[in-house]
């Protein structure tokens, strides 16, 4: 009786498994099955049915190895739990199907003549078992002929020779992903569609849709005949706009910002640069522009219909306090407060103060700027102070600012004309009160995969000016300045990261001449040159005293790596700094340091914690900053 109930067991769990061969794939598959365990003491036979453990190898190419390891009935029943755990019989039953699903697997890659077969090594009822599947994918299948057709009022309009929509078809014909004679695939065949679609609606036709799409295969020619037909529907051009939550901030502010006229045709990426040129002027919280294709009903045969835009803003708060507390490796602990109010006096202008407080170094910031104009530039004044202390050292510098500023994704462009006081304090010399006047130009440039946490690219920056210095113990006259920074990052073999740093600078005037010490350079510290002190490196004076230097050039090169795969963003970077100010070129020793620490790509920017030593200093240095890409 034991028996028969046996067998019906095994014909109830063979009819379930049956229903698993839904995919068929590319590949080997070899399959190892640990023998069965002895049986305990008083067992009974049936106790050991159950197979419990196998290994799946399957033999194709490495580009299809994982569709068919991640649909394979074969290979999917490799994990399942203790009591879920195949029989022989079910073993055997799933080798049989497999070359069946792995071929109909790969007809979804574009293969339709693949030979499958399973080869069997051992028994599979006793000791290790060993399948391998096979596979012969053969050739991948090409597109034979392609008829893709534009219908619709951009057909209509593009016949009697408009343009815009001559244009737009070409771009759409041009764009289609999968032309004749390359290869085909489902998931090919799929994007290729979906991109045709999304860029006819991002392009002024929201409601194009697909009303006809075909793909045939010719088995035995190895080729696939594809069809489609887009339906454009009437083109969409923008109408008035409508804005929407605002409570403090003017709607002239808004409406200088959206960069289109009314009537113009509907484009996604104009919505999208008027929305990021919103949120860019820091005034509101959240900004969402956009159309509602949807609720237009246009009659048949329409070639244009003209919607509303709307607007949607949340304001930032009017005033926002923000306060800090830190710990620099170098100059210790620090307090900071800032205050924002986005409409001081109730004029429609930002203004932002900051104070921090340090052992060695504090400061004082102020900007007040105006809203931004159409094309993002705003007028800015700021006037900023602070002191520093280097050992008996005290440095003040006092610097006005007035100019225009220009801030955008790619590049960020600032005039300005700066008026700088500056005054040394330092043991056994007199106090130096220096000044100058000057009119400056900062360009900065990014092309990176990130602004946060940049992987591939390059960001670039210079800043270049001149004008008139005095001194109350040196000569006065004009000066030129330049400095100009690059940053390059490449992602390498094996998920390592190699990034590098390149910053050089030089003023140009008289040997003589009194330039204020905020002027001049110096270099070491979290952002140059690690293993030294910041601004530790730089010429003396004839007592010993840093003055600064006339000339400048640092860089560093770093190679990281992940600590580990399950935490990716957790990195371990070796490194090597080098850099000097100096007077003059001829004057100019690099000083160098090599090390090691730990990066964490956090959502803020990457947290960098460094070990390095100078060949200059004595004893290795600590370093803890955040970087952020320029």
């Amino acid at each position: 009786m034991r028996g028969w109930l046996v067998l019906g067991l095994v014909a109830v769990l063979g009819s379930q498994l049956t229903g698993c061969a839904l995919f068929a794939s590319d590949r080997k598959a070899q399959l190892k099955v640990a023998a069965p365990a002895e049986l305990p003491e008083g067992a009974q036979p049936t106790d050991r049915r159950r197979i419990e453990a196998y290994e799946l190898t399957i033999d194709a190419p490495p580009e299809l190895r994982s569709l068919l390891m991640t649909h394979l009935d074969l290979a999917r029943f490799r994990d399942t739990p203790e009591d879920q755990r195949l029989t022989a019989a079910e073993l055997r039953r799933l080798a049989a199907v497999a070359p069946e699903q792995a071929r109909q697997l790969l007809e979804t890659a574009g293969y339709f003549n693949a030979k499958v077969r399973t080869e069997e090594v051992g028994d599979l009822n006793d000791g290790i078992r060993n399948l391998r599947l096979v596979v012969d994918t053969g050739p991948r299948a090409l597109v034979g002929s392609l008829d893709l057709r534009i219908e619709g009022p951009l057909k209509a309009m593009a016949e009697r020779g408009d343009k815009f929509a001559i244009a737009l078809e070409r771009t759409l014909t041009q764009s289609w992903q999968l032309p004749a004679h390359s290869g085909f695939s489902q998931g090919d065949w799929a994007a290729a569609k979906n991109a045709l679609l999304t860029r006819a609606r991002a392009q002024g036709y929201p409601l194009a849709r697909m009303t006809h799409s075909q793909a045939v295969v010719m088995a035995d020619e190895n080729t696939v005949d594809v069809a489609v037909t887009l339906e454009t529907g009437p083109l969409f051009t923008l109408g008035e706009l409508k804005v929407e939550g605002l409570k403090h901030q003017p709607e002239a502010a808004v409406r200088r910002l959206a960069g289109y006229k009314e009537h113009d045709a509907y484009n996604e990426r104009l919505l999208l640069d008027f929305q990021e040129r919103l949120l860019g002027t820091q005034l509101f919280d959240s900004a969402s522009v956009e159309i509602n294709p949807e609720l237009v009903n246009p009659e048949p045969g329409v070639e244009k219909v003209e919607v509303p835009v709307t607007a949607k803003l949340r304001e930032a708060a009017r005033q926002q306090v923000t306060t800090s507390v830190g710990y620099h490796s170098v100059n210790g602990p620090t307090v900071g407060i800032e205050h924002t109010h986005r409409k001081p006096f109730d004029l429609n202008i930002r203004e932002r103060t900051k104070l921090t407080l340090g052992r060695d170094n504090s400061s004082i910031d102020t900007e007040i700027s105006s809203h931004p104009q159409p094309n993002m530039q705003r007028s800015l004044a700021a006037l900023y102070a602070e002191r520093l202390k280097s050992g008996d050292q005290v440095n003040v510098n006092l610097r006005g600012r007035l100019g225009y500023a220009r801030e955008t994704e790619p590049e960020d462009r600032l005039q300005y004309v700066e008026v700088l006081r500056s005054w040394e304090h330092a043991p056994n010399v007199q106090t130096t009160m220096a000044g100058a006047v000057s009119l400056n130009q900062q360009n900065i440039w990014r092309r990176v995969d990130s602004k946060l946490l940049p992987t591939k690219g390059w960001t670039a920056s210079v800043v270049f000016g001149g004008g008139w210095a005095s001194s109350n113990t040196e000569p006065n006259g004009p000066f030129g300045k330049a400095v100009g920074k690059f940053y390059w990052y490449t992602p390498l073999p094996g998920r390592w990261l190699f990034s590098s740093r390149v910053e050089m600078g030089q003023i140009l005037a008289k040997g003589k001449l009194g330039l204020p010490e905020a002027l001049r350079f110096r270099t070491g510290g979290d952002d140059t040159v690690r293993g030294y002190a910041y601004n530790e490196l730089g010429p003396l004076d004839s007592s010993g005293n840093q003055t600064g230097g006339r000339v400048l050039l640092d860089g560093s090169v770093e190679v990281s790596h992940p600590l580990t795969p399950k935490i990716p963003q957790l990195m371990g970077a070796v490194f090597v700094d080098a850099g000097q100010a100096a007077q003059n070129w001829g004057s100019y020793k690099p000083a160098y340091a090599v090390g090691a620490g730990l990066r964490y790509r956090s959502p803020v920017g990457v947290l960098r914690m460094d070990f390095a030593r100078g060949n200059l200093a004595d004893k290795y240095r600590f370093h803890f900053s955040v970087a952020i890409a320029l």
